[in-house]
């Protein structure tokens, strides 16, 4: 059995990986010319470092990863500690994995030397996906260049602007949400002792928050700023803006984000758009998966992960199917009702953040301050049905 992927970016590399593991014959269509990524910081959570162990991707993204000491609430101008919650030497426990933070690329090389060592070949550049065709037994993918390429499975791993999504669903309609997201990776020399804390650090404040982390082994900080904003911006992970603008968004705000954002070399912006669950992801042999299935908002740090999980839920029903379209709609019927529900809890973490005024900050950040001196497991306890997940057991 052979499985066609369209998009050869995280999402698709994991397919291909746990489809492999499975028993398929893959290969991955990518339309550009190298196989790069754009972006800055991912958080790998538990659930989806589980899938990662599984499919023996952690020997080739170890050297690059950071495990937080700690995470962490700070007032984003004053940078008062609301809290901080020893994460390092009690993920592995509580969830049955470690907590990490890597860089994009570093994520994206590790799963492709992991599948290029089991799958030589597996990749193939400039193969631009413009639509699928399928019969009873058989689906295809259509080229820009004119090819028609054949398989028993057509993933549509290809992100936000799916084409495979495209001609399933119909236009995509996303919602903006009145926010956009600076980002920008910074070299941790350039920043002396206003260097981020060993953490994964959310700095709130009004109408806007930061997160920051760290990368490649600690050598490098990652900044993430949400500003509201109503006037409509680009959804472009390559968009650049100013250093200025971003500087004037984060007036005021502690030296340590300041910091970062002069020193950054480059600064981008994007904007975050929120969109209703798909009531389908496959189309007889034809499924999507990941950001084309289902793109979240970034406030659970849950979009690469979910794509994980997908993966290897996607790769056990096609293990042993006597018929692919009914496994690829028991793949949905297992994945929908959790990643809608990630969906809204990004969703609505989005503002929790951003509290107006001294009663709506004491309101929202008191409690938290007080559960972190007396109660910590009680801010850890919201995560356990997502981190404590096991996508690989269940």
């Amino acid at each position: 059995m052979k499985a066609l992927i369209v998009g050869g970016g995280i999402g698709g590399a994991t397919a291909a990986l746990s489809l492999n593991r499975a028993g398929w014959e893959v290969e991955v269509l990518e339309q550009a010319g190298t196989l790069t990524e754009v972006g800055a910081g991912i958080q790998l959570s538990p659930n989806g470092v589980k899938v990662l162990r599984e499919l023996d991707v952690m020997p080739a993204l170890d050297p690059f990863v950071y495990q937080p000491e700690t995470l962490s609430l700070r007032r984003g101008k004053s940078g008062r500690e609301i809290f901080n919650i020893p994460i390092k030497d009690i993920a592995e426990q509580r969830w049955g994995a470690r907590y990490l933070q890597v860089h994009r690329a570093d994520m994206l090389a590790a799963l492709q030397v992991t599948l290029e060592a089991r799958v030589p070949k597996a990749f193939r550049l400039n193969a631009k996906v413009t639509g699928y065709s399928q019969s009873a037994d058989r689906a295809t993918v259509h080229l820009e260049d004119g090819q028609n390429l054949d398989a028993d499975l057509v993933v549509g791993a290809d992100g936000i602007h799916s084409a495979i999504r495209t001609q399933m669903i119909g236009p995509d309609k996303p919602r903006y949400t009145g926010n956009f997201a600076w980002r920008a990776v910074v070299p941790m020399e350039r920043l002396g002792e206003l260097a981020p804390p060993p953490s994964g650090c959310v700095w709130a404040g009004d109408r806007k928050h930061a997160v920051t982390t760290r990368l490649r082994g600690g050598t490098l900080a990652n900044f993430v700023g949400v500003v509201e904003q109503a006037d409509w911006i680009e959804e472009s992970w390559s968009a650049e803006g100013s250093k200025e603008q971003a500087l004037k968004d984060f007036g005021g705000w502690h030296p340590v984000l300041r910091s970062l954002i002069e020193n950054a070399d480059n600064m981008f912006r994007w904007g975050l758009f929120d969109r209703a669950p798909l009531k389908k992801w496959s189309d007889g042999r034809v499924v999507l998966l990941g950001d084309a299935a289902h793109a979240m908002l970034p406030s659970m740090a849950q979009g690469a992960v979910q794509a994980f999980e997908d993966a290897f839920v996607l790769a056990r029903h096609l293990s042993d199917a006597d018929n692919v379209a009914d496994a690829c709609e028991a793949y949905f019927k297992a994945r929908i009702n959790r990643t809608t529900r990630i969906q809204d809890r990004s969703a609505k973490n989005l503002s929790l953040f951003h509290r107006r005024g001294t009663a709506a900050q004491v309101g929202t950040f008191g409690p938290m301050w007080l559960a972190g001196r007396i109660a910590p497991n009680t801010l850890l306890a919201p995560l356990d049905w997502i981190y404590g997940y096991d996508v690989t057991k269940t």
